[in-house]
C-alpha cells in the first residue's frame, strides 16, 4: 500500500545526483529467478587548601589526586578524535548511512522521530525529512543513490528523491519497522517488521509488490542477496528463511527444531559474496554458518553472551563475530577454528569488514570505534568522542572514514 506526495521538504545544496529509475517491467527482470539456487574541561589548578610554602607536601598531594586518566580526581578528561559532527538530533541516533557515490552526504535517523540529510565535511544540514510518529530506526540510500528512505516504529517508510528531497512515497503495511534494505540492482525496497512479516515495494511509485509471511516472531534482520535473486531473513523465533522475492515462496528454512541450529532468536546475519553461505548471530551466544542448500556447516562458539554482530571477509576465508560480552572473535571458516579474540570494554553493537581487505571496523557501547587487522589481531585505530554507546556506523568505500550514530544524540565523523 502506498500514497504519493509531491511536497518539497528542504532542497539539497550543491549536490547533483543523476535520477535513474528502473521501469516497471524492469523490476520483474531484476528480481527474476535467473540462475537457480543449489538444492537444497580544561584541567583546573587545585591546591586542596595546601600552603604554597609546603612544596613537598603539595607535590605529594598532587600525585595522589591524579586519577588513571591523568586528571585531578572528580574531573573527567574528555577525548574527542572526531573531525566533524552532526548535532541536530536531540535524542539517541539509531541509524546512519553514507550516499554510495557522494560520500560527503549522510543520512541519519533517531529517537526524535526525525531523519536528516547532512554534509560529512561541514556538518551542515542539507534537509530535514518529514517527521515520523515514532522513532526512526532505519535510514538507507538506494544503491544508485537516487532515492533515500526512512523507516519508523510508526510502521511507515517514507521515500524521497535525494536531489531536492521531494517525497515520492509513503509506504505502509507493516507495524513497527525493524530494518530496511534496497535491492542491489533496482529501486525495490524491502522492510522487516515487528509483526513477523516483510514487505516489498517498487519505487519511486510505491507500488506494493509482495508480503512475506513465514516467521513466527519479529523479523530482526534481513536483506537481498548480492545477486538480488533471493532474500535472507532472521527472526526472534530462531528461524532463518531464504525466499524467492518474485513469488514470496520459501526456498529454504532453518529453525530451532534442528538441534545443530540456533535455539534462541537471531540478531544479525551476513551473506558471502557468492551468495552460497550465510553467517548468523544469536541470543544463544553462538554464530552459525549455513549453506543455502540447507546444510549447517558449523557452529562458532566462544561468546558468553548474545552475539549481536557478524560479518564475512571478502579477502580471506574469515568470519567475525561480536558479542555483548565485549569480545570480537575472528574465525577461519575453512576449519571452523578460532584464530583470535579481540576485545572492546563493553558490548559490540556492529562490525563491518572493509571492502576486499583483511581490515574490519567495530563499534561498541564502550563509546569507541576500533579498526583491526584480522591477520595479526592488531588494533590499528581507536577513535573516541562519544559519551554514550554507539548504535550504528557507516564506512566509506576506501575504509578511511567512519560516521557513527550514538545514544548521546550525536553523529561523529572519524577519519584517518
Amino acid at each position: 500500500m502506498s500514497s504519493s506526495n509531491n511536497n518539497n521538504i528542504v532542497p539539497v545544496d550543491d549536490h547533483d545526483v543523476e535520477e535513474t529509475y528502473i521501469e516497471e517491467n524492469e523490476v520483474e527482470d531484476v528480481v527474476d529467478d535467473g540462475d537457480h539456487m543449489e538444492a537444497g574541561s580544561d584541567e583546573e589548578d587545585n591546591d586542596n587548601g595546601m600552603n604554597d610554602d609546603d612544596d613537598d607536601g603539595d607535590h605529594e598531594m598532587q600525585e595522589d589526586d591524579e586519577d588513571e586518566s591523568g586528571g585531578p580526581q572528580g574531573e573527567v578528561l574528555l577525548e574527542d578524535d572526531s573531525v566533524q559532527g552532526f548535532f541536530a538530533h536531540k535524542e539517541p541516533v539509531f541509524s546512519v548511512d553514507l550516499h554510495p557515490q557522494q560520500q560527503n552526504l549522510v543520512a541519519s535517523g533517531g529517537g526524535d522521530d526525525l531523519a536528516y540529510l547532512w554534509r560529512l565535511d561541514t556538518g551542515d544540514t542539507v534537509g530535514q525529512l518529514e517527521k515520523h510518529d515514532d522513532s526512526v530506526v532505519a535510514v538507507k540510500f538506494s544503491n544508485d543513490g537516487s532515492l533515500v528512505a526512512s523507516g519508523g516504529m510508526d510502521g511507515k517508510v517514507n521515500v524521497y528523491r535525494t536531489e531536492g528531497l521531494q517525497k515520492c512515497s509513503t509506504l505502509e503495511g507493516p507495524d513497527e519497522i525493524q530494518w530496511i534494505n534496497w535491492h542491489p540492482k533496482g529501486n525495490v525496497l524491502l522492510a522487516g517488521a515487528n509483526d513477523a512479516s516483510m514487505w516489498m515495494w517498487s519505487l519511486p511509485t510505491g507500488d506494493f509488490m509482495n508480503v512475506f509471511n513465514g516467521h513466527g516472531a519479529p523479523v530482526t534482520c534481513g536483506r537481498f542477496t548480492n545477486s538480488g535473486k533471493h532474500i535472507v531473513s532472521g527472526a526472534e523465533d530462531g528461524s532463518l528463511i531464504i525466499w524467492d522475492p518474485k513469488t514470496a515462496a520459501i526456498v529454504r528454512q532453518f529453525s530451532s527444531a534442528d538441534e545443530r541450529f540456533h535455539q534462541e532468536g537471531i540478531t544479525a546475519l551476513d551473506i558471502s559474496r557468492d551468495d552460497q553461505v550465510v553467517l548468523t548471530g544469536s541470543l544463544d551466544s553462538t554464530a552459525k554458518l549455513v549453506h543455502v542448500n540447507g546444510t549447517v556447516l558449523g557452529s562458532l562458539e566462544n561468546a558468553s553472551e548474545s552475539v549481536e554482530a557478524v560479518g564475512l571477509c571478502e579477502a580471506l576465508p574469515l568470519a567475525a563475530t561480536g558479542s555483548v560480552d565485549g569480545s570480537l572473535s575472528i574465525w577461519d571458516i575453512n576449519t571452523m577454528r578460532l584464530r583470535t579474540t579481540l576485545n572492546h570494554d563493553d558490548s559490540v553493537t556492529r562490525l563491518l569488514w572493509h571492502d576486499k581487505s583483511p581490515l574490519l571496523t567495530s563499534v561498541s557501547i564502550d563509546c569507541t570505534v576500533r579498526t583491526w587487522d584480522s591477520r595479526t589481531g592488531e588494533c590499528v585505530h581507536v577513535w573516541k568522542g562519544h559519551q554514550e554507546g554507539i548504535m550504528d556506523f557507516a564506512l566509506s568505500r576506501d575504509g578511511k572514514t567512519v560516521v557513527t550514530a550514538s545514544d548521546d544524540g550525536c553523529c561523529l565523523v572519524f577519519s584517518q
